[in-house]
């Protein structure tokens, strides 16, 4: 079953979503950012900086790659009850780190642009070091976000590479509309994107923390291993294009536990609330969209 499921068409595509939506949005998050600070730098006259820039990018970028390979490929060395618990803990910090940023974004947007463009005018009086390293911080914190994200949800795809793929094809589409956003080749609503993208993202994360329940109940960490909440297993196929569908994407099952259904359910009502409920002020226009004006 688990090869069928490695193979088959829908989980490719699935994984390939899924993983392609996650490298779409925390690879568009972050090229916002360095659009931020490449277009400040231009438009200030300090172009001489833009190495420095560049150098914390890559240095920061070379640090995610780092982290999702020790810890995704350093799981594979391991078997039975170990793995289960490596996976189920990376699963829930993965989550909670997830859970922090998307809804931290969400109050963020509206000034992240002026806190940048703040901090980039103090870096530069300090020298290019200062230049680079807010750049590492910036660039770095979104990554590690994507990375933590890439490795609980690559944990529930049976050690398949799609989801790589998939993250690395979103980056790569993430990438090219930040180039035409930066000279003003498309204009997009970006608080739209982020608010469908990221509703999507609490769902996936949703799955991702149930996954890591199941796998620390496996491992007797948490009660309730047997105590199913309903099993449809004679009237749900996990192979078909469906069942493939809903467990490469949301990590949906026909027997979830108790303790599965009720953290899905609960995470799902108060981190969805928290993130679909109106501002208070509305802002007359995001300032990461404001930024969509050509450098030049």
């Amino acid at each position: 079953m688990g090869v069928y499921l490695a193979l088959s068409t829908p989980t490719v595509a699935t994984q390939l979503f899924g993983s392609g939506l996650i490298g779409l949005r925390e690879g568009l998050e972050t090229g916002i950012v360095v659009m931020i600070l490449a277009a400040f730098l231009v438009k200030s006259d300090r172009s001489e900086n833009l190495k420095w820039l560049w150098l914390g990018v890559g240095t920061a970028v070379a640090m995610v790659f780092a982290v999702f390979a020790g810890i995704h490929y350093g799981t594979s060395t391991i078997s039975g009850l170990a793995a289960e618990a490596v996976a189920g803990v990376a699963s829930l910090i993965a989550v909670c780190i997830v859970t922090g940023m998307v809804l931290w974004m969400r109050g963020a947007a509206a000034h992240i642009s002026s806190d940048l463009k703040r901090g980039m005018s103090s870096a530069m009086e300090m020298g290019g070091f200062a230049v680079a390293a807010l750049a590492f911080l910036a660039v770095g914190r979104e990554g590690l976000e994507t990375a933590l994200l890439m490795v609980g949800y690559a944990e529930n795809t049976s050690g398949s590479s799609w989801p790589l793929v998939g993250l690395l094809l979103g980056v790569l589409v993430a990438v090219a509309i930040t180039v035409a956003l930066y000279y003003g080749a498309i204009r997009i609503n970006l608080a739209t994107f982020f608010t469908y993208t990221g509703a999507i993202l609490v769902v996936v994360a949703a799955g991702i923390l149930a996954y890591g329940v199941r796998a620390l109940q496996i491992v007797g960490w948490l009660p309730g291993q047997n105590d199913l909440a309903f099993d449809v297993s004679a009237h749900y196929d996990q192979s078909s294009w469906y069942g493939t569908t809903l467990a490469g994407l949301f990590n949906l099952r026909p027997d979830p536990t108790v303790l599965q259904l009720i953290a899905w359910v609960v995470y799902l009502a108060v981190v969805l609330t928290l993130f679909l409920r109106p501002r208070r002020a509305p802002q007359a226009s995001p300032a990461v969209a404001a930024d969509q004006t050509p450098a030049s």
